[in-house]
This record gives structure tokens, C-alpha cells and sequence, in this order.
């Protein structure tokens, strides 16, 4: 099969990869490629890497980066105005941009303004246009069976209703907040590590099938030195005012224990939070993963939308890097780790606080757990598996 991943980078991140590399904007789309993966931000080329593994062949789309596009338009003969450089005042515009529409409209994207920008006047509306006619060459020069879009809230129904043909397959892929108006039926499948998403597109008539998140085993060779463990207690996150339970959470453990925070969106909270002194940046891709490798402890804390199900990224990427995970207590959770031999649970904020205390103080504990929770990490919840599943369901789908 052939196959296109759709994805899309926060703003920021894009902002602070391309200013930390001068002239990367001007560089051609492998190089530019070559750097975003590198910097193994989100799930980098994690899905096509590990599709071609399987024989298919495979590869990104970065819907967003209007520099990384604009390379591929330039050297495939498309002839378009290109994109200002990157500047550092972008991003905080953007940011003031994302702020102000947050209170008028209910979020929908996970990384991106995603459809909401179809509606915006002026510069906004015009670069998703072009960014558009990129895409749609793209596709066309891929000549995709296969296109996996992780980015349902960015391109919407009537840009996908355009890629049908005979013979192609259209996925999604989703764990965040449904876009709002949007036609699913757009979609042979959707697949989502959110059992009660899966369990809405089937009531709904779409076709829908549970695929977990997971970790990609070379990035443990692309960080081969173990950092000294030197932050007792690390949490990494969004600290969106929207996921108001996960705030009350991290302030209560700010008041009672040593934990550090990382993460983007402290500037919405009130000045009167206790997150505000234990906050020490944002953290993207590599950044991410050594705060995580030089935690003692590390927390996960899942979202409002996942209700009672365990589903997001620092499962895998916290015990994927060796980190103790103590996360909080989820219905299905011991059908991804073993709870008290793989990683620790909590139950409450005052529960976490004391499992915090026993763990600090007892190392010999912390690091036999977090050695379980890595091996099984790398066994069982790798992209090679993930990507595997997906291919098998395209299959039963041609069938």
C-alpha cells in the first residue's frame, strides 16, 4: 500500500524549531524533514517509518509548516508566493490569535487552529488556501491507496471529499475533542486509543476501531546517555484552563510536594496559582524526553475528554524512556501496564501526594517498577505493533 500520514505541529514549536536553526526555512524539503524529525517532536515519522517496516510504502505530510510545504511546492514546480521567515513575534501572534477565538469558540484542535482558519479573513484564510494546493499536489504525486489523517479538526470533510476515488482509503485518527458541524462520513474508519470515542462513531454509522498510542524504540538511540536523575517529581503538559479537574490537580501537588512543570498555556491561568512557581518552560520532542529520563518520579494526569479511560502519549513516552509513571487510576489502565508492577496509580490529588512521599523514599521500589514498565513499554506498545494493526484493518476493509 501506499500511504500519507496527515499531521500538524503546534505553532509554537515550529517557531522555536525553525528560529534555533538559522536559514532552515530556505533549506530543501529533506533537510527540513530531516531536522523536524529529528527534533522527535509528537510522533515525528514514527507511523511511516514503521509502515515501510511492514513492506508498505510510506510517508508525513506536515500540514501547518508553511516552510517545510512551501520546499516542496518550490522544487515541484508549483509556483507560489513563499512564506515570511520565522520570527519570534509569530508565534506569540499566533498565540493572542488562538487565545481570543478560544472565547468565542469551543476548541476542536489538538495541535492547530485546524478548521477554524477556513473562516478567518485576510492572511490567515489566504496561506490555508495555498497550504491547500500544496496538499492536494502532494496527494496527487503520492498517489496514495491509503490517506491516515491524525489531524481531523484541521482538514475537514469537504478538503477529504475531494481525495475520494475508487479505491482509496480515507482513515482518521483522533483522541481529542470532535470538530464541531463536520461530516464523519467522509471516513471508511476511524481508529482512536479512546474506547468511548470508538463506541460515538459506531453509534453515529461510522465505521470505528480502538488503536492505542505507543513509543518509537530509537529514540532510546538517538538519546543513548541516561541523564543523572535529578528532578524528584516532573509533570509535562498542556495546563489549559479548559481541563479545569487536571489545574486543580497540579496546584494541589504544587502546595504539598517538590514537583516541577512543564508545558504550555501557564500565561491563561491566574496569577494567583501555585503552578506559576513551579513552572520551568515549555518542552518539546528531545526537551520533553529529558525531563522525563532525569524525573525521578513523573505524573500523568489525563484530560477531561477521556473520562474514565486511559489513552494519552505520556503513558508510553514516560515508561518508554525508563521515567516511573504514577498515573491516575483508569478503568482499562491494567490492560496497558500492570498497576503496581509497571507503573503506580493514584486515586485522588491527597492519594498522590502520599504515593509521592513512599516512592521518593524508597529508590530500590522506584527504579525495579520503572524497569518493568520500560521493558513491557518496548515490547508491546511500539509503533511497529500499531502500525501493523492499522495495515491489517486497511486490509480487511479491501475485503
Amino acid at each position: 500500500m501506499r500511504i500519507l500520514v496527515l499531521n500538524a505541529d503546534y505553532p509554537r514549536f515550529l517557531t522555536d524549531l525553525y528560529l534555533s536553526v538559522p536559514g532552515l526555512h530556505e533549506g530543501s524539503y529533506q533537510e527540513q524533514l530531516k531536522i523536524r524529525n529529528q527534533s522527535l517532536f509528537g510522533v515525528a515519522d514514527f507511523y511511516s517509518r514503521n509502515f515501510r517496516a511492514h513492506g508498505h510504502t510510506a510517508a508525513e505530510i506536515h500540514l501547518n509548516n508553511p516552510w517545510l510545504q512551501h520546499a516542496w511546492a518550490r522544487e515541484n514546480g508549483l509556483r507560489l508566493d513563499p512564506p515570511p521567515p520565522p520570527l519570534r513575534e509569530m508565534a506569540a501572534a499566533r498565540g493572542q490569535l488562538a487565545s481570543g477565538l478560544r472565547s468565542f469558540f469551543k476548541p476542536v484542535a489538538k495541535r492547530v487552529l485546524g478548521g477554524l482558519m477556513h473562516h478567518l479573513p485576510g492572511t490567515a484564510a489566504k496561506q490555508m488556501d495555498v497550504l491547500s494546493k500544496i496538499f492536494f499536489a502532494q496527494v496527487e504525486a503520492a498517489d496514495a491507496d491509503v490517506i491516515l489523517n491524525q489531524e481531523m479538526a484541521y482538514w475537514r470533510s469537504p478538503i477529504l471529499r475531494r481525495l475520494k476515488r475508487p479505491g482509496r482509503m480515507i482513515l482518521g485518527q483522533i483522541a481529542s475533542a470532535l470538530p464541531e458541524n463536520e461530516d464523519f462520513g467522509v471516513y471508511d474508519l476511524v481508529i482512536s486509543s479512546l474506547p468511548n470515542l470508538v463506541e460515538w462513531f459506531r453509534n453515529h454509522g461510522v465505521r470505528a476501531e480502538v488503536n492505542r498510542l505507543a513509543f518509537e524504540p530509537s529514540i532510546l538511540e538517538a538519546m543513548p546517555l541516561q541523564p543523572e536523575r535529578d528532578i524528584p517529581l516532573s509533570f509535562v503538559g498542556s495546563l489549559s484552563p479548559e481541563h479545569r479537574r487536571r489545574i486543580s490537580f497540579l496546584e494541589h501537588l504544587a502546595r504539598r510536594t517538590p514537583l516541577e512543570i512543564w508545558g504550555n498555556g501557564v500565561e491563561r491561568l491566574p496569577a494567583s496559582s501555585p503552578i506559576h512557581g513551579r513552572y520551568r518552560g515549555e518542552a518539546w520532542g528531545r526537551g520533553m524526553y529529558d525531563i522525563l529520563r532525569r524525573s525521578c518520579i513523573t505524573l500523568n494526569h489525563h484530560i477531561d475528554l477521556a473520562e474514565d479511560w486511559a489513552n494519552n502519549m505520556r503513558l508510553y513516552e514516560a515508561t518508554g524512556v525508563g521515567a516511573l509513571l504514577l498515573t491516575d487510576a483508569k478503568r482499562n489502565l491494567h490492560e496497558i501496564f500492570a498497576p503496581g508492577k509497571q507503573v503506580v496509580v493514584y486515586t485522588s490529588a491527597e492519594d498522590c501526594v502520599s504515593k509521592v512521599d513512599q516512592l521518593l523514599a524508597d529508590k530500590e521500589r522506584r527504579m525495579e517498577i520503572a524497569a518493568a514498565g520500560q521493558r513491557h513499554c518496548l515490547e508491546v506498545h511500539n509503533y511497529h505493533q500499531r502500525t501493523g494493526e492499522i495495515a491489517a484493518l486497511c486490509d480487511s476493509l479491501q475485503h
